[in-house]
């Protein structure tokens, strides 16, 4: 069997999507969940970009074993210095260069001609080759480049020390079967392509992203670069669910090919990514959406009862969804919520388990039935990476059509209570504003959304909101029966992402 290598590129082409900015706990939190759903090389991020980047990387470099650890830089001698400085930590070390190919990037981008990106693209990766033994290069936009002249540049690099080399289609522009044969023409026509693994990155401007990374496989291709939820620049870039779950599904076209994903790990990493970002993944979403796994048709529904596989071509557990329903109510113990947290894939601290195991209680009294989904919003909601500034002790709003709505908030900060009182355009636009009061911090709410964490008059409400504060701009979630409450939850949890930063 060949192995086909899963780079993970969330935490930088994933967070490069607008909006999609993480702190370095976050950034940590999810390079943990991504080293425990198996990835074999995480792409930690662009280092030279700040120097809260650099560190950044840096920090996942030193805490996570297992995955290589990756670093992107330009053909530029401070971007791989600053790479190798963050990435040095790591167990398996590997530094990234990329250099634009292209005419339309070397003309207009780079205003260099040919020979010039030649020796660049040599120089660059010799300069990297010092500082360790594992060097991927990119020729960007590869798709759009002239055949020959990528052909040149991919055997140059090669020479030069690259043990990997990275076929990005950049704006995704290939089409998949062009792709393919790009791929096909490079194992054919590079001399010495035998001496490196070829990799694929594609976008998906043209929504081809996945099917293109998977012609490339079919090809020769024997890493793939995507990311969690697809989640990437513009329309993002090719979903790593859906390209593990294509190759473990159709194996009657794969055959002899494999990944080493723990594939019962990816609702669960999906779910974080999705909270962390602020990005909600679309009820249509293959493999992870809320509507994978339901049929509402009658005659699907028949048929699935009958036999799972004529209308299912993946099983729910094989990706983490779980497939109960009820699963505890009030009169469930610690021990039982314990066991089933573990089921559904949390570690959490005793510390954790207790916060966690107090909102559960509060939940059992608002809600007769808690469902697998319940939990997992509030262990998500309970185990944030970020230390608490402020906590809610309290609030109260007044508001109806002829009340003009009105909020008093108490918020806990250090060992004091600080309430506040205000006045909104509704209850929870007072709510905040009230925060505001007792915080001293002005936010600006850029985006709020709300939607239902399982079905029914109690079910629990999950919100989630961008705000800006202290010239920065971060996402938050928060969760409750009351969405008032989930309001409030989620814009302290935005407020202490920030007094974090």
């Amino acid at each position: 069997m060949d192995k086909i290598i899963i780079f993970d590129t969330t935490l930088r082409d994933g967070e490069q999507a607008p909006g999609a900015s993480l702190n370095p706990a976050e950034k940590l939190e999810i390079a943990h969940a991504l080293a425990d759903l198996g990835v074999d090389v995480i792409e930690a991020g662009f280092p030279v970009s700040s120097k809260g980047e650099l560190e950044s990387v840096k920090q996942i470099a030193k805490a996570i074993r297992g995955p290589v650890i990756c670093g992107l830089a330009r053909a530029i001698k401070q971007d791989i210095d600053a790479g190798y400085e963050a990435v040095k930590y790591a167990k398996r070390p590997r530094i990234h260069v990329f250099l634009a190919t292209s005419k339309i990037h070397m003309q207009y981008k780079l205003k260099k001609a040919e020979d010039e990106i030649l020796r660049l693209a040599i120089w660059s990766t010799k300069y990297a080759k010092k500082y360790c033994s594992d060097i991927e290069f990119s020729p960007e936009d590869a798709s759009r480049t002239e055949r020959q002249f990528l052909f040149k540049v991919v055997e140059a690099v090669i020479d030069a020390g690259a043990t990997t080399v990275n076929i990005p289609d950049t704006v995704g522009y290939a089409d998949a079967v062009e792709f393919g044969s790009l791929i096909k023409s490079i194992k054919e026509n590079v001399s010495n392509i035998d001496k490196a693994i070829i990799s694929v990155h594609c976008h998906d401007d043209l929504g081809l992203a996945v099917a293109s990374s998977l012609e490339a496989v079919k090809n020769g291709a024997l890493q793939v670069e995507c990311t969690i939820n697809g989640i990437g620049e513009r329309a993002g870039n090719a979903s790593m669910e859906e390209i593990v779950m294509a190759i473990k599904t159709r194996r009657d076209i794969f055959s002899g090919l494999e990944t080493t994903i723990n594939t019962n790990q990816i609702y669960k990493v999906s779910r974080l990514v999705s909270k962390l970002t602020g990005f909600a993944v679309a009820p249509n979403k293959a493999i992870v959406g809320g509507n994978a796994f339901r049929h509402e048709s009658g005659i699907h529904q028949d048929g699935v009862l009958k036999e799972r596989l004529t209308y299912e071509i993946i099983r729910p557990e094989d990706v983490g969804f779980t497939g109960r329903g009820l699963v505890l109510g009030k009169h469930s113990g610690r021990h039982a919520l314990s066991e089933r947290l573990k089921e559904l894939g949390f570690k959490l601290t005793a510390e954790q388990l207790d916060k966690v195991s107090e909102r559960f209680k509060e939940l059992t009294d608002k809600k007769k039935n808690i469902f697998d989904d319940d939990l997992i919003s509030i262990v998500e909601d309970e185990t944030k990476a970020v230390k608490p500034v402020w906590g809610l002790e309290s609030f109260e709003i007044n508001s109806g059509t002829k009340v003009s709505p009105t909020a008093s908030v108490s918020l806990k900060y250090k060992n004091k209570i600080i309430s506040a009182k205000s006045s909104g355009d509704g209850p929870v636009d007072a709510c905040f504003k009230a925060i505001d009061k007792a915080t001293s911090i002005k936010g600006e709410l850029q985006d709020y959304r709300i939607e239902a964490v399982t079905k029914g008059k109690d079910a629990l409400g999950e919100v989630s909101l961008k705000l800006k504060a202290k010239d920065c701009v971060v996402t938050a979630r928060g969760s409750s029966t009351d969405i008032i409450e989930a309001s409030v939850r989620a814009y302290i949890n935005a407020l202490n992402k920030i007094e974090s930063l």
